[in-house]
C-alpha cells in the first residue's frame, strides 16, 4: 500500500501518551548524513516525545526535497525514521534537436545535470526552455516530450524527444518610404532577410525567420540611417503576415527618412577637467562639414573613454549630446565626459583554474593589488592570457567595492594542453605518414612545455624532444632545450641530420621579446655523387638571434593584432659551413563579426627569407617552397630553379623566398 499523501503518510506505532527515546535510527537515507539529521531534530535521546512531535520531525525531513516517501516507527523506545529517496538521473539523452551539441544544450538550456535527483517540475521547466530556444530559431508548432526509464541500478534515464516544428520562410520583404538609400543595403545589417533563389548556398539568403532578432531589426535599420546622417529617421516595427499552411511570411517596414545632417561643430565638455581637451581631440575623427556618422561617433566615444580610464577613472562616462538645427540640417556634436573618481585595485581574484597555478596567471597580468586602474592594461592582460594557449575562455570582471576601489576577478576555463598523438595521414610528397607523440605545454599547470614526437613516412623519418619555459622563475627570461634526429629523402638524394639546440629569451615589453640560441648539427648526404656535385657531409654550428612583436589576443585563433618576427642565423662559429640566414614573418588578424554579423577571421600572412653566403651553399641549407605550410597547390620543394641533371627535375633551392597569403576562416558550428 502506498504510504504517501500530499507531503507524507505518517504511521506511528505509539500510544497517545509521551514515551522516552532510548535510540534513534535512520533507514533509507543517503543524501543527508546521520549527524546532520540528528541536529535537525528538536529533541534528542532521553527526551519524551509524543505523536505530534514525531510528525513535525518527519515533515521537516520531507521538506528537504530528497524523498518521495517518509514515515516513522516507535517501538520499545527505538525511534526509527524510514525514507524512500527520489531516484537519481544517471542519463540524459537529447533526440531530434542539436544532438551533436548535447553537452552544451544540457548546460545552457536543459540545466539538469547527470547525478541530480529526479524532479518533475524541473523537467517541465526544461521542456519550456527547449521550446523557447527552438522558437527563437524561427520554428513554430514545436513539440517536446519526456520519456523516463527506470534502469536496473535504480537510477532513471531521461530522454527529451523533440519535434522541431516548421521554419517560417520570409518570401517577400518590402520597405515603404525608402527614397535616399538603397534598401538592398539593409541586408548587411538585419537578421531577417527575404528568401533568395538557391538560398541554401553559402552567401545567399535562406529567408528563415529569426524570431529573437525580429525585435531588433528595425533598430538596426535606423542605426544604418544614422550612419549616413539621417538623424530624424524613424523605422517602425515590422508588420508580419504568416501563412500557416505553407509556413511562409510577408514582412514590411514603414520608414520615414528625414533629412541628412552635416556636422557644424565638435566640442568636449568635461564635468571635471582631468585631461587637456587637446589630448581628447587627438582621438576624435569626426570633422566639421562631413556627414554625421553614428558609428564613428561611438568609436570616438570609446576612444575618449579609454583615454580617461587609462588615468584610473574606471567608471568614466562619455554621454552624447547632439544638438540638431533643423533649419540648415546641421548638428553640433558634444562629448560630455563625467570622469567620476580615480580607482585603485584592492585585490585580484583568480577563479576557474583547476590545473594552472595562480602565479602562472598572475604573472601575465599588468594590473595587481594596489595598482591604479587602467583600461588598456586590463585589455592587454586579457590578450596576454589568451596568447598562452592554456585557456579556452578568459574574462576579467570588474567588481566595484566603492567609488575609489574595485576588485578584479579573473575567470578562466582550462583548455586541454596535453596531447597524446597517435595518427596517420597521406601526402602527395611524403605518402603514408604515421605520427606518435606526447606533449604538454603546461605540465602540472606550471607553464613549462615538454614534448616527444616520432614521425615516419615514405620520404621522412624524424624524432625530437624539447622542453621550454617561457618565464624562468616567473621572470621575463625564457629558456629552451631540444634535440632531434631526422632523415629526409629529397627525390634523388637523402640527408640525415642530428642536432641539439639551447636557447634563452627575454621579454622586453608586453609586446616585444627577444631570443638567442645556439645550435649544432651533423648532416650526412647519401645518394648519387654525380647529382650531389659539391655537396658533402658537414657539421653546422650556428647562433640565432631573433626579435618578435606580438599584439594578438589568442594563441590559436587571434581575432585582432599583429605578429612580426625577424631572426638572423649566423653559421660558422666552428663547423664546416659559413653563411647568414635572415627570416622575416608578418601576420595581421582582423575579427569580422562587427562587420558581417558572424564570427569570421581575416588574416594576411607574409614571409621573406634571405641567405647571405659566398661560394657553394649546401642544398639542405637553402630555401624551398611548395606544399602545405608554404605555397599550397604545389608539390613540396617544387618551386625554384630546377637542376637539369636530376631524374625528377628536383629544384636546387634558392637564396631568397617570398610568399604571402590572404585567408578568411569561419566556423562550421558555433
Amino acid at each position: 500500500m502506498k504510504r504517501t499523501l500530499l507531503f507524507l503518510t505518517l504511521i506511528l506505532a505509539i500510544s497517545a501518551n509521551a514515551m522516552t527515546i532510548q535510540s534513534i535510527k535512520y533507514i533509507g537515507m543517503v543524501h543527508i548524513s546521520e549527524n546532520v539529521a540528528l541536529r535537525m531534530l528538536p529533541f534528542e535521546i532521553g527526551d519524551d516525545i509524543n505523536e505530534a512531535m514525531a510528525d513535525e520531525a518527519v515533515k521537516k525531513y520531507f521538506q528537504q526535497g530528497y524523498f518521495t516517501d517518509a514515515w516513522v516507527d516507535f517501538t520499545e523506545g527505538v525511534l526509527t525514521f524510514n525514507f524512500v529517496e527520489k531516484p537519481v538521473i544517471s542519463k540524459i539523452v537529447l533526440e531530434g534537436w542539436k544532438e551533436t551539441e548535447e553537452e552544451e544544450v544540457l548546460n545552457t538550456v536543459i540545466q539538469i545535470k547527470r547525478g541530480a535527483l529526479y524532479n518533475q517540475k524541473k523537467l517541465e521547466d526544461a521542456k519550456k526552455r527547449i521550446a523557447q530556444a527552438i522558437s527563437q530559431e524561427g520554428k513554430i508548432d514545436s513539440v517536446v516530450e519526456v520519456e523516463k526509464e527506470l534502469l536496473d541500478n535504480g537510477s532513471i534515464k531521461i530522454t527529451f524527444i523533440v519535434n522541431e516544428g516548421e521554419t517560417i520562410v520570409i518570401e517577400n520583404l518590402t520597405y515603404d518610404g525608402v527614397k535616399e538609400l538603397d534598401s538592398d543595403d539593409f541586408d548587411d545589417v538585419i537578421a531577417n532577410k527575404e528568401h533568395e533563389f538557391m538560398g541554401w548556398l553559402f552567401g545567399r539568403n535562406d529567408g528563415e525567420m529569426q524570431l529573437d532578432d525580429l525585435a531588433y531589426d528595425n533598430l538596426r535599420i535606423r542605426d544604418y540611417y544614422m550612419q549616413n546622417g539621417f538623424l530624424d529617421s524613424a523605422v517602425g516595427t515590422p508588420f508580419v503576415r504568416v501563412n500557416f499552411d505553407s509556413y511562409t511570411a510577408d514582412m514590411s517596414y514603414q520608414i520615414e527618412e528625414g533629412a541628412v545632417y552635416t556636422i557644424n561643430s565638435v566640442s568636449i565638455h568635461q564635468v571635471e577637467n582631468v585631461i587637456e581637451n587637446e589630448k581628447i581631440k587627438e582621438v576624435i575623427t569626426l570633422e566639421n562639414g562631413e556627414v554625421f556618422n553614428i558609428k564613428t561617433f561611438r568609436e570616438n566615444a570609446k576612444a575618449i573613454k579609454t583615454l580617461i580610464a587609462d588615468k584610473a577613472y574606471a567608471f568614466v562616462q562619455v554621454i552624447p549630446d547632439l544638438k540638431k538645427n533643423k533649419e540648415d540640417n546641421t548638428v553640433d556634436v558634444v562629448f560630455k565626459v563625467i570622469p567620476g573618481e580615480q580607482v585603485r585595485i584592492r585585490n585580484v581574484i583568480i577563479a576557474g583554474n583547476t590545473r594552472t597555478l595562480d602565479r602562472i596567471i598572475r604573472r601575465e597580468l599588468f594590473l595587481g593589488a594596489g595598482d591604479m586602474y587602467s583600461l588598456t592594461d586590463l585589455e592587454d592582460s586579457k590578450s596576454s592570457l589568451g596568447r598562452l594557449g592554456f585557456f579556452d575562455e578568459t574574462t576579467i570582471e570588474e567588481k566595484r567595492i566603492n567609488e575609489n576601489t574595485m576588485d578584479l576577478v579573473v575567470k578562466v576555463k582550462e583548455a586541454p594542453t596535453g596531447n597524446i598523438q597517435v595518427g596517420g595521414g597521406y601526402g602527395s610528397y611524403g605518402g603514408i605518414m604515421v605520427t606518435l607523440g606526447v606533449s604538454d605545454k603546461n605540465i602540472w599547470g606550471s607553464g613549462i612545455g615538454m614534448g616527444v614526437t616520432i614521425e615516419r613516412s615514405e620520404t621522412t623519418e624524424s624524432a625530437s624532444f624539447n622542453i621550454s619555459n617561457s618565464r624562468l622563475n616567473d621572470s621575463d627570461f625564457s629558456g629552451n632545450f631540444s634535440i632531434h634526429t631526422s632523415t629526409n629523402d629529397y627525390y634523388d638524394y637523402i640527408i640525415a641530420s642530428k642536432g641539439i639546440t639551447l636557447g634563452t629569451g627575454h621579454r622586453f615589453s608586453r609586446y616585444i621579446s627577444g631570443y638567442l640560441s645556439y645550435g649544432y648539427s651533423d648532416n650526412v648526404y647519401e645518394g648519387n655523387t654525380t647529382i650531389l656535385g659539391n655537396a658533402e657531409s658537414y657539421a653546422k654550428s650556428a647562433i640565432t638571434a631573433s626579435v618578435k612583436y606580438d599584439s594578438t589576443d589568442d594563441f590559436y585563433l587571434p581575432r585582432k593584432g599583429m605578429a612580426i618576427s625577424q631572426s638572423l642565423e649566423q653559421a660558422g662559429i666552428g663547423g664546416d659551413v659559413d653563411f647568414v640566414k635572415s627570416r622575416t614573418t608578418f601576420g595581421k588578424y582582423i575579427g569580422l563579426e562587427d562587420y558581417i554579423g558572424f564570427d569570421a577571421i581575416a588574416r594576411y600572412k607574409a614571409r621573406y627569407n634571405h641567405l647571405f653566403g659566398s661560394g657553394f651553399i649546401q642544398y639542405a641549407e637553402k630555401f624551398y617552397m611548395g606544399g602545405i605550410g608554404s605555397v599550397r597547390g604545389y608539390e613540396s620543394y617544387s618551386i625554384g630553379s630546377i637542376r637539369p641533371d636530376t631524374t625528377y627535375s628536383q629544384t636546387s633551392g634558392g637564396k631568397q623566398t617570398f610568399s604571402n597569403s590572404g585567408e578568411i576562416s569561419f566556423p562550421l558550428i558555433p
